[in-house]
């Protein structure tokens, strides 16, 4: 079990120290902020139910005018007209009159603004305060139902809605109104209530609405409809009670929502405050009381770095030395300090890992003359046995006295002949290897008269550095494996492309391919030591590719889309 060391004793301990004050004040400011939202969800609560009922009350009153103008003598007279009239006699005109003096008058005795009608199904009339005109009776019983009504109309780009509410005589008929006698009908806009919601919010930062889930949303004019609407959608998610509160999340903080039921209309009353700016005292008190801990940590830490310096610091040094020997860093010294005792540690620290330095680079430098010495001695098992049948062709041409082919196949061979003998080169780049390539295919083109090949490989890949004779064994084993060995095959393709690990190299043949479990065996046999009965060219270039690059470097073999086998060169470029 290691140590404690002395600095982690002092931090610890102040730690101990300031861990229960953070602890007791958190809890004594969580405190004090439920309580602060509780009594502020309260005074809401309480002023919300308290403007709900103002609103009540004057819908309310407004709710009995058509109860109370059907018991006036001059209204409830209409019912004792039976015939209809195209044009109105001069004392029902008379009538009329003193019926919208009184419409008039009772209108007049409210603030809000609203409007009172009076259909007459024996004269076809409605009459209202200035008004005398016709109406259409399948309408009004169409909109003929108790409690109060509200519909949609054009506000100018803006939802508006009428509430009405009417009163028909005989009391019965409001479930027959083809056998009324008398109906009238009260109407106000929702203007009315986006004036008392002005009112309310007097410029504070509450937003009151009006809400009704298959209506809409009645707006204080200066509201910010985009949040109010943001909130609506939040409080939607689950059903709204009676009397509520909620706190609902937006982009901007949190915010608590208010919302009380209208008895009279059944819509829902809603106000939300951001909680953030009524907080904002007690956070910053909070922040305050933060920023004197810090300094007082800090203090704590300075004197705490006295000590730490002095011992602490030379000690961690030491052993991140050790560290960095034994992860294999031979090259790390230490630069000494001062003439404390740890300087003398380190020096001979120093003197250690420059003779362990010195000892393990020799053994290194015999180990990579070993591997060049083996990748030259790879390099040169590559058997050229095709030689022989290119000298035989071009003795069969010259004794048909064909000379051109002679002549196309000396000049490939010499090309062929230039590169393999250049092994002084460790890394060749790739353009090389392919001119290299395309020669051993002209020539074996001469000789197979059906081969056909094509190269694709991006002009960029072209300019990697790879080691010389990685692809054309490639090619031969395609060559002799897939095209030779198939009176049917002819076709060659090779190409280059990039992927998430690196470059990779596909050659592809349409032969007759191979067996997916001689595949595996001859993907586990890239992997082993080369024995006699393993072919060493496609050998050779997968232990030379993953001797130079690691990783993931070398050979893999799959069934070419072509129909015959398909061998991938991939590799990790330095």
């Amino acid at each position: 079990m290691p140590k404690i060391n002395l600095f982690t004793k002092i931090i610890a301990l102040i730690v101990l120290i300031l861990v229960p004050i953070l602890l007791l004040y958190f809890y004594s400011n969580r405190t004090s902020a439920d309580l602060l939202e509780q009594e502020l969800n309260k005074s809401n609560t309480n002023q919300l139910v308290f403007f709900q009922n103002q609103v009540n009350a004057v819908i309310d009153t407004m709710a009995i005018w058509p109860d109370l103008l059907i018991q006036d003598p001059d209204i409830s007279a209409l019912r004792d007209i039976f015939t209809y009239q195209h044009e109105l006699e001069l004392s029902t005109i008379t009538q009329i009159k003193r019926i919208q003096t009184k419409l008039a008058i009772q209108q007049n005795s409210s603030n809000w603004a609203s409007s009172l009608h009076i259909y007459s199904p024996v004269l076809q009339r409605d009459i209202s305060d200035s008004d005398v005109r016709m109406y259409s009776a399948d309408e009004l019983r169409a909109r003929l139902k108790p409690g109060w009504q509200v519909r949609q109309t054009d506000g100018g780009g803006s939802k508006r809605y009428v509430f009405s509410r009417f009163a028909v005589t005989p009391y019965s008929s409001t479930l027959e109104p083809g056998s009324s006698s008398l109906v009238i009908e009260i109407q106000f806009e929702s203007s009315n209530i986006a004036d008392m919601l002005d009112k309310f919010k007097n410029g504070g930062s509450r937003e009151p609405v009006y809400y009704h889930p298959d209506e809409g949303t009645i707006y204080n004019r200066s509201a910010n409809r985009v949040k109010t609407d943001q909130v609506i959608s939040l409080i939607e998610q689950k059903p709204i009670q009676e009397l509520e509160s909620r706190m609902v999340a937006l982009d901007d903080g949190d915010y608590l929502v208010n919302m009380v039921k209208s008895e009279a209309i059944g819509w829902y009353l809603i106000d939300y405050l951001p909680i953030t700016e009524i907080m904002k005292p007690l956070e910053l008190t909070k922040r305050w009381f933060y920023y004197s801990v810090a300094a007082l940590l800090l203090l704590c830490l300075i004197a705490a770095y006295l000590l730490y310096a002095q011992v602490q610091v030379p000690i961690k040094r030491l052993v991140q030395a050790f560290q960095k020997l034994k992860n294999g860093d031979y090259s790390y010294r230490i630069k000494p300090r001062g003439h404390s005792e740890f300087t003398f540690l380190y020096t001979r620290f120093n003197l250690m890992v420059a003779q362990i330095q010195e000892l393990f680079e020799t053994v290194y430098l015999e180990k990579i003359h070993v591997r060049e010495a083996k990748l030259k001695q790879l390099q040169s098992q590559i058997n050229p046995h095709f030689f022989y049948n290119c000298f035989s062709f071009i003795s069969s041409m010259a004794k048909l006295e064909n000379y051109k082919p002679v002549v196309a196949m000396s000049h490939h061979l010499s090309n062929y002949y230039r590169y393999t003998t250049r092994q002084e080169r460790e890394l060749v780049t790739l353009k090389d290897e392919v001119d290299f390539v395309t020669s051993y295919l002209e020539i074996q083109h001469m000789r197979i008269s059906r081969l056909d090949y094509s190269v694709r490989i991006p002009a960029d890949m072209l300019q990697l550095s790879v080691p010389p004779l990685v692809l054309q064994p490639l090619v031969e084993n395609a060559v002799i494996h897939g095209i030779e060995a198939s009176m049917d095959a002819s076709g060659i393709v090779i190409t280059g492309e990039w992927d998430e690990k690196g470059a990779r190299l596909v050659v592809e043949d349409d032969g007759r391919g191979m067996e997916s479990g001689d595949m595996l065996a001859l993907q586990r046999k890239m992997r082993e030591q080369m024995d006699e009965q393993m072919g060493c060219g496609l050998w050779n270039v997968h232990q030379r590719m993953h001797l130079r690059y690691r990783g993931q470097a070398g050979l893999s073999f799959a069934t070419s889309p072509h129909g015959g086998l398909k061998v991938t060169l991939c590799w990790l470029p330095a």
